[in-house]
């Protein structure tokens, strides 16, 4: 009786030579499932939330930046390049405080966005109002599209 427990004998079914690796690979993923947790794992760190977007003659970048002043952004226009730097700061809490839940962060960011055509990097504005930063980006008029007609 004991014999048979230990050693599953006797076993009439057929048993795969490579049944103790697939249990093997079962059990690392299971370890690795739980130590990879959605809390666990690292934040792109993303920021600032972005939209680009496009019409026959400019580009629209909006992005989301609550809590930043607009003189605290550096917005710059390389070739092809838009880039949006800054800091975001947030009031430090009282000594002793405990955070429950800590999801927004301070510090310096950055985004370079490569917008896809050609811009005339004289004609860029920005304006931030309630936390959003809408810089009009006009394109170059090379890359404007040109209507062709087609003669007769």
């Amino acid at each position: 009786m004991i014999y048979r427990r230990l050693f599953d004998f006797p076993t009439w079914r057929f048993r795969s030579p490579f049944g103790e690796l697939e249990r093997m690979r079962r059990q690392m993923d299971r370890l690795f499932e739980d130590a990879m947790t959605p809390h666990q794992l690292p934040q792109a760190g993303v920021f600032p939330l972005i939209n680009l977007t496009e019409d026959k003659d400019k580009y629209y970048v909006r992005a989301e930046l609550p809590g930043v002043k607009g003189d605290e952004l550096d917005i710059q226009v390389t070739g092809n390049n838009l880039a949006i730097s800054g800091e975001r700061k947030i009031a430090a809490e009282k000594e002793g405080t405990r955070y429950h839940r800590r999801e927004r962060e301070a510090g310096k960011f950055s985004r370079i966005i490569g917008l896809p055509g050609d811009i005339d990097s004289d004609k860029v504005d920005a304006k931030l109002e309630s936390g959003i930063l809408t810089v009009v980006v006009s394109k170059a008029e090379a890359a404007k599209p040109k209507q062709i007609t087609i003669r007769s």
